[in-house]
């Protein structure tokens, strides 16, 4: 064969990608959209893939099968308001220091926010939920392309044709609005942020007023006998200090799970407003696939706080106990190769670390600012380099009902100090996984109550120092009328701690 044609043989072989399989790398690689799910008071442990023996969750079952799931996911603040201002930002709220009764998220802080990153670097972004944080409009303008907030209160909306839908069901069909309209021009990121499972704490009754679930799962759980929480022993409860024995953990108790007949009602409903967002999950994963986006769309699904389901004789989050902290977190790449689905990871993760892995999945530099790191390696399956062995957590909220508290939980270790309670809590994971014995006043664990200290005050330091106060807003006798978006984070202020 002549030289001349052999020449142009090897050139149309490399041109179609079969002498070199890098060949097709662009394609490949090409920058993926992204949908990122957030749910409400979602604990780590409620999922089927995560071996609960009761719920039933097949669409995020089948995400982390097709993907990673971290079963030592965290949150660093435990309550909705300042957790997503970290998940919006990748800062710890030390740093950015919004949480509920305080002034909107800095704009330094907002225009750094991974939808604003993405934005302007080409993708196109949306928002769909409960947004939970307060930033000014312009910024939110420079966030999102499509931005569509909705609250609860009540999750059962009316509709045009006098009909009612769940909220959760809402954000669904908006979802999918915001997918068909899409083009495979552009790549896109989708937040769908859920209301649910968050108890509708306005209306008490049991079940139906407490924790509504969508009529797509109507009679769910119904026929069982659900089982005690762990924890739930009396002593457990005994054993706190004072001032958490009258915190709202303790309150809301009283409206969940203090009697077996309001436990057994309330937790099934709870059960079902999970299986509700499952089944969006599901809706949303079949119209990626009729748009022919499935196999270049990233998946994320993780909850924006743990949450006490009657364990300690507690109800809610915000306190520094395991079952306050956890969180789902699944990743689905459908990019990677099958070789890699599946598999569970032990490594510490943050929320934090969710927007520089978004950035990190889009080819986007990430902000020096951020305090996280990408999850990237993971989802390739990479170990990563001196991956953290412990973090920084906090709860700053100013509410009598909610002691403010600082400390690290380590792979071993746990230590939290109630600053304004002159209180310290320390905890051996390996000598008592379930935290019973508090160790910060055992001279056998003085040594390592002063190294928890320090590295409390290290990391503490290092994110912005010692808590301060915001000043108390001057009162105005005639306050000017706020805008929608200031009205909706009030509203959703008044009803979701």
């Amino acid at each position: 064969m002549p030289s001349s044609v052999i020449s142009l043989t090897i050139l149309s072989l490399l041109a179609f990608g079969v002498m070199n399989p890098s060949a097709n790398a662009a394609e490949r690689t090409a920058r993926p959209n992204i949908v990122f799910f957030l749910v409400d008071d979602q604990r780590d442990d409620t999922l089927g893939c995560a071996g609960h023996p009761i719920i039933k969750t097949p669409n995020v079952d089948a995400l982390a099968a097709a993907g990673i799931r971290f079963e030592n996911a965290f949150v660093t603040t435990s309550i909705c308001a300042a957790s997503r201002a970290s998940i919006l930002t990748g800062l710890v709220e030390r740093t950015h220091r919004y949480t509920f009764g305080t002034p909107p998220i800095a704009s330094k802080f907002g225009e750094e926010s991974y939808p604003a990153v993405l934005k302007r670097n080409g993708y196109q972004t949306g928002f769909i939920g409960k947004f939970g944080v307060s930033l000014s409009r312009d910024v939110i303008a420079k966030m999102f392309d499509s931005f569509q907030p909705h609250n609860r209160n009540p999750y059962h909306k009316k509709m045009p044709d006098g009909s009612t839908r769940h909220e959760t069901q809402i954000a669904g069909d908006n979802a999918i609005q915001f997918i068909k309209s899409q083009t495979k021009q552009k790549p896109f990121c989708l937040s769908i942020s859920f209301n649910a499972v968050h108890a509708e704490d306005g209306d008490k009754r049991p079940g139906i007023g407490h924790y509504p679930w969508p009529k797509v799962v109507d009679g769910m759980y119904e026929d069982l006998t659900l089982p005690e929480p762990r924890l739930s022993n009396p002593k457990v409860f005994e054993s706190q200090p004072p001032f958490l024995k009258k915190s709202f953990n303790r309150v809301r108790y009283f409206w969940r799970w203090d009697t077996p007949d309001k436990f057994q009602t309330n937790m099934k409903a709870y059960y079902r407003m999970i299986s509700g967002v499952d089944h969006v999950v599901g809706r949303v994963q079949k119209a990626l696939k009729q748009q022919g986006l499935d196999q270049n769309t990233v998946i994320i699904y993780t909850g924006d706080n743990g949450y006490y389901m009657g364990q300690r004789g507690f109800a809610g989050k915000w306190s520094h106990y395991e079952e306050s902290l956890r969180v789902p977190l699944i990743i689905d790449d459908p990019r990677e190769p099958k070789s890699l689905s599946g598999r569970v990871l032990k490594p510490m993760v943050l929320n934090i670390d969710i927007p520089p892995t978004i950035l990190n999945l889009a080819d986007v530099k990430i902000p020096a600012q951020y305090q996280g790191r990408s999850l990237l390696p993971f989802i390739k399956g990479e170990t990563p380099v001196n991956w953290r062995q412990d973090f920084f957590c906090e709860h700053l909220m100013d509410n009598a009902g909610i002691p403010k508290w600082e400390g690290v939980r380590g792979k071993r270790y746990v230590y939290a100090r109630y600053f304004e309670n002159d209180f310290e809590f320390l905890h051996d994971l390996e000598a008592d996984p379930d935290q019973l014995i508090n160790f910060a006043y055992d001279p056998n664990y003085a040594k390592v109550l002063k190294e928890m200290r320090k590295r409390c005050d290290e990391l503490r330091d290092g994110y912005g120092g010692p808590f301060k106060a915001w000043p108390k807003p001057k009162k105005r006798k005639k306050p000017p009328r706020k805008n929608l978006q200031t009205r909706l984070i009030l509203n959703h202020q008044r009803h979701s701690l």
